[in-house]
């Protein structure tokens, strides 16, 4: 058997493991402009300004050579100031007025190039291109830099989603031991953990949380694109409501509240599905609206773009058909979830409290160390 189709297997049972209890799944809601139909959003006064701003590095892309300097395009818009200045490394870099797009470029090399945008009134904001590229992960990105529906900013440089960390070079645990991280949670099943064991960074705690533990494995393979998406349908869901899943959810929300020496890191084998959720729950949680929360989510398509293409590539048209749905991330898998949160739970809230035992001065904490503003 071809390596290609070996890792698509490998890749295609980690995602589909133990379905049998999993319910049926639902009509899945609209792939754009959706929100939790059960959240009401309180918007107030923020201390931050800025209502976007964002830093994309342009050797973000995948298969691009890892980042040292390189060019970025900062844009932002702060209503109600006149003037915004952007710093890197201690120097002016870009400036403008309450609106405005910049390209800075011919920086020094660093592990990740922040920048602080600071507004002629109000709270700043400490932001980096969100991937952080290194040789052996493909979707190792930061969880922060994003907008909640109060104003406020989840910060970046906290907490981290990723990958397998299995093919790690030690430049890579090198960086992320410069990059504080602290905590690694290993969503991954037991076979999986086996067979591509992680790599950790120096003075990282390493924590199984397997999100399918005592389910067992997935025996049949979908033998039709349908067959494939009601399979990961139905493992969105079995990541909601069961054990294993409650079970390492919980595990991460509470690593997230009490390791104040951050940053985490959760990942799975390709960082979009066991990851996606996590990272979905932990943005909800913490009042990211819902079509922000979708982009990020929807984010493992273009990062995973060429891993994905290359197995593909090396499959028969019909296999390729077959395995494309498990490979990819779609809104209908994600929304899944959520449908299975309010079946079960009836509010995210009560899905924090109930089934991951995250109770409200827990979040409140959670929310004092990871937003800003």
């Amino acid at each position: 058997m071809k390596k290609a189709l070996l890792a698509a297997t490998a890749v295609a049972s980690a995602l589909t493991a133990s379905l049998v209890a999993a319910p049926a799944a639902t009509a899945a809601a609209p792939s754009t402009g959706w929100d939790l139909p059960w959240t009401t959003h309180h918007h107030s006064r923020t201390s931050v300004p800025f209502t976007e701003a964002t830093v994309t590095a342009a050797h973000a892309a995948p298969g691009a050579t890892a980042g040292t300097g390189g060019t970025f395009t900062l844009k932002w818009k702060a209503p109600g100031t006149k003037r915004v200045e952007i710093k890197a490394n201690g120097k002016v870099v870009a400036q403008g007025g309450p609106e405005g797009t910049a390209t800075v470029s011919g920086l020094p090399a660093a592990d990740r190039q922040w920048f602080d945008f600071t507004p002629d009134r109000g709270v700043g904001l400490h932001l980096a291109d969100r991937l952080v590229k290194l040789e052996g992960t493909a979707n190792l990105r930061d969880a922060g830099g994003y907008r909640t529906t109060t104003g406020r900013w989840v910060k970046m440089g906290e907490v981290y989603r990723s990958d397998a960390l299995s093919k790690l070079t030690a430049a890579d645990l090198a960086k992320l031991q410069r990059l504080r991280v602290r905590t690694v949670f290993d969503l991954r099943m037991e076979s999986e953990r086996t067979t591509d064991p992680d790599k950790v960074p120096a003075g990282a705690t390493y924590t199984v949380a397997d999100v399918f533990a005592g389910s067992g494995s997935f025996q049949a393979m979908p033998k039709s694109p349908d067959e494939a998406v009601k399979a990961m349908v139905d493992a969105e869901k079995a990541m909601v409501s069961g054990d294993g899943g409650k079970k390492a959810y919980t595990q991460v929300f509470e690593g997230l509240e009490r390791d104040r020496d951050r940053a985490v890191l959760f990942h799975c084998t390709a960082g979009k599905d066991r990851t996606g959720w996590a990272n979905a729950a932990l943005l909800t949680a913490l009042g990211v609206p819902g079509d922000t929360v979708m982009a990020d989510y929807l984010a493992s398509n273009d990062y995973r773009k060429a891993a994905n293409d290359a197995i593909l590539s090396h499959l028969p048209a019909a296999q390729a058909a077959v395995y494309k749905p498990m490979l990819d991330v779609r809104p209908e898998y994600l929304n899944s979830g959520y449908d299975e949160v309010k079946a079960k739970y009836g509010t995210f809230d009560r899905y924090l409290k109930d089934g991951l035992g995250i109770d409200a001065r827990e979040l409140k904490q959670l929310k004092k160390d990871l937003l800003v503003g």
